[in-house]
């Protein structure tokens, strides 16, 4: 069984994509970025960038019934590798003690400096 899902407390998708994909029991969340769903503000600050990014995510893994201690794998793309501490800084916050597998790339994004997607299993 295969469902989209579009939440609407998130940031709406910037193109023809669903927020997630649920399947075979996994949740697939498309890439996010740190659009502000409240305002359509993107923050300045890098920190802020990556804090809000994984706020985009936890609003629509709890729109299928997850949270962030079912995610089993991240992928983040970032725009300056120079800022992976601060990347994991923040991070850490969001996945404290036994956090998912996580591949971190750099990448030519536009208008944002971080992009996060991931799977997660269903409780």
């Amino acid at each position: 069984m295969r469902k989209s899902v579009i939440v609407p407390t998130a940031p709406k998708p910037a193109g023809p994509y669903s927020h997630a994909v649920v399947a075979n029991g996994f949740v697939f969340v498309a890439g996010q970025g740190p659009l502000v769903p409240e305002t359509g503000v993107v923050p300045d600050n890098f920190k802020e960038q990556v804090r809000q990014t994984l706020k985009n995510i936890e609003t629509i893994l709890q729109g299928v019934g997850c949270n962030l201690q079912d995610v089993v794998k991240v992928n983040a793309y970032l725009t300056d590798p120079t800022r992976f501490s601060d990347f994991n800084e923040v991070y850490r916050e969001f996945f404290g003690e036994n956090p998912p597998v996580r591949t971190t790339v750099q990448t030519g994004l536009i208008k944002i400096l971080v992009e996060i997607d991931c799977i997660a299993v269903l409780p």
